[in-house]
């Protein structure tokens, strides 16, 4: 579409996707169930325009300068940090809190928040440092390039369904680390495999990422949603949803800094291939220790969770 139509095209198309999906959520979704008013949560609205504030200004912070970490990122990022800490403190203390923190002691809630940050911080990556690869590195047209980055979406879509089946027979917390083990793999090829392997030296470990990134994300969404109480399941999954946009804006900016300062160059368009090839293999090695961070978080969690069944049990 961007070949033929311009880039605008790609935002146009969502237009009638999204009337589409506005009317089938409309007709097919079950109607809420009505309550009386002595039933309703009070809604934490100065919570909520914290957290607003406090995610606009982060994002902000990490995403303007063109590149350029200056003052005003600084002051930016000192905002959402301040803002950060008045909504912990305006949680502790509000009668419904947008977010009960005690929840956060939860470890499979906890490390899964985690995960979801660290692995769409990766996957980001992918979509960040992927175009210019294929672009200036493997000098492929426009059309080519939306081509071979259909790749991953398409794996990973046809790839969910069994993802659940596998978690649903070899448990969550057992799929989350295959799943990490996989995407860790993937990150890992792609920072060493060669050039001269072309399209297939890219989708190959493309297809790996996008799989394993598939099944930990039915196996972490399993895991963490397992045993919520129906009135915390919108919160969790509001959580969930979270900490993933914020590991892609994260991954947007971080990582897009990672591959133009191992490319070396201040124009990744006139950028020689080499410098983009070295730049996409060190970006990917980062995004490798990232999802190892990920692993180790995994882990932890279970060894929390034994420690405390063990002593549950004692007990």
């Amino acid at each position: 579409m961007i070949a033929g139509f311009g880039w605008p095209s790609i935002f146009f198309i969502n237009v009638p996707v999204g009337i589409v999906t506005l009317l089938l959520a409309y007709r097919y979704l079950p109607v809420d169930r009505q309550r009386s008013n002595t039933d309703r949560v009070r809604f934490d609205h100065v919570g909520t325009l914290l957290l607003a504030l406090t995610l606009a200004a982060y994002a902000l912070a990490i995403t303007i300068g063109r590149g350029h970490f200056g003052e005003i990122n600084m002051i930016l990022l000192g905002a959402s940090a301040i803002g950060a800490g008045l909504f912990i403190l305006v949680e502790t203390k509000a009668a419904s809190p947008l977010i009960r923190l005690a929840m956060l002691r939860d470890p499979v809630l906890s490390a899964g928040l985690a995960m979801s940050a660290l692995v769409s911080t990766v996957m980001m990556a992918t979509l960040v440092v992927g175009p210019f690869y294929l672009a200036r590195g493997l000098a492929l047209d426009t059309a080519l390039v939306g081509l071979v980055m259909s790749a991953g979406p398409l794996v990973a879509a046809f790839s969910g369904v069994p993802s659940g089946r596998i978690v649903d027979r070899f448990g969550a917390q057992n799929m989350t680390i295959v799943g990490l083990i996989g995407t860790a793999s993937g990150c890992f090829a792609l920072s060493i495999l060669p050039t001269s392997l072309g399209i297939v030296g890219y989708v190959a470990p493309i297809v790996i990422i996008t799989s394993g990134y598939a099944l930990f994300q039915a196996a972490n969404n399993t895991a963490v949603m397992n045993g919520i109480r129906p009135d915390q399941r919108g919160v969790i999954s509001g959580m969930l949803n979270l900490s993933r946009n914020l590991g892609l804006i994260t991954g947007a900016s971080v990582m897009g800094a990672v591959f133009a300062i191992a490319s070396a160059t201040t124009n990744v368009m006139t950028a020689h291939p080499e410098a983009i090839a070295t730049g996409m293999r060190i970006t990917f090695g980062v995004a490798a220790v990232l999802i190892v961070a990920a692993i180790a978080v995994a882990l932890g969690s279970r060894v929390l969770i034994a420690r405390s069944s063990r002593t549950g049990e004692t007990t």
